[in-house]
């Protein structure tokens, strides 16, 4: 008495289980791609529409950067005081109020 195997049926299982494999890491790198990437992106354009309406007579919070010469911060009243910082080391911007 012979046996007859289907030689054909664990291929088809070993090809569906790639899909799904496959599936799984395209899913996987989505959900990373939204936990990271498209908040950071956001956050990058927030920063950019800031600084692009930054006009003088605006407090700024900064990163403590006192290099570069973009822009030149007053510290308090006294007009003396002033130091060149980095247009990037600005975190928040207050608009004065009138």
């Amino acid at each position: 008495m012979g046996v007859l195997l289907n030689s054909a049926a664990p291929q088809e299982a070993a090809g569906g289980s790639m899909i799904v494999m496959i599936l799984v890491y395209v899913a996987f790198f989505a959900v990373l791609w939204l936990l990271f990437m498209r908040p950071q992106k956001k956050e990058q354009k927030r920063v950019a529409a800031m600084l692009a309406d930054l006009a003088n007579g605006d407090c700024v919070l900064t990163t403590s950067g006192f290099y570069g010469d973009t822009v030149i911060v007053e510290f308090g009243n006294n007009k003396n005081c002033r130091i060149p910082m980095k247009k990037s080391a600005i975190v928040e911007v207050e608009k004065p109020e009138m």
